[in-house]
Formats: structure tokens, sequence, C-alpha cells
């Protein structure tokens, strides 16, 4: 399913429901920190190649996850009226930019306080 087929269901999903009106983003905000914390749970204080197994048997609470945070960011996308689609490609393109291959692969990761690069400010 496409970015935007999805938004659109959601859309009428609650405006079958007549949730379309409801403005609760901190409430869907809240809920979206829920189930990273139920998720986090899952993998909590273990390394990699544990996390890797955990997740592969537990493969649908990481479907569920997937699911239940998707859906929440697409009720908050309908909400404040943002294309989802358009925001995913701005963000790609802002991250092309910021963090380019041929550097990241040789540092790994972007967190400029741990030795990483991340060119968010044009530096």
């Amino acid at each position: 399913m496409e970015i935007s087929d999805a938004q659109n269901k959601i859309k009428e999903f609650d405006e079958a429901r007549g949730w379309e009106s409801s403005w609760n983003l901190k409430d869907l905000l809240l809920n979206i920190t829920e189930e990273v914390g139920e998720f986090w749970n899952l993998i909590k204080w273990v390394d990699e190649e544990k996390q890797r197994r955990i997740i592969e048997e537990k493969k649908d609470d990481a479907s569920d996850f997937i699911g239940d945070t998707l859906f929440l960011l697409l009720k908050i996308a309908n909400q404040t009226k943002v294309d989802a689609s358009q925001a995913l490609q701005d963000t790609l393109e802002e991250y092309e930019k910021r963090m380019p291959p041929e550097i990241m692969k040789k540092l790994k990761h972007a967190n400029k306080n741990a030795g990483g690069w991340d060119n968010k400010n044009g530096s």
C-alpha cells in the first residue's frame, strides 16, 4: 500500500467513526511513546545479536509495533494536514545531503558527539 493510500484509508476510518474532527495530538504522541516503550521492553539491555534473535522469534510483536506506530503517525499527518508521502520524500532528500554514503560507510553513524558526522547545518 502506498503511503498516500494508507493516509487516505486512515482518514476514511476516522470519518466512519466520527473521529475526523477529534484534535488529540497530545494523546496520539503519548500513544506513540507507549508503543515505543512496549517494543523497547522486548529488546532492552541486550546486545545487538540477541536483539536480532528476539525480533526473529517475536516477529508478530515487531509487526504490531510498526503497524500501530504508522497508524498513529498517519493520523497525526491527517490532523495536521501534512502530506505524509511528501514529508518522507523531503526528509530522505535532506538526509541524502546531510549524511553522504561515502562518509557514513566509514564512520558508521551521524552522531557528532560520538565521533560521527552530520552536515545538518551545512558545516
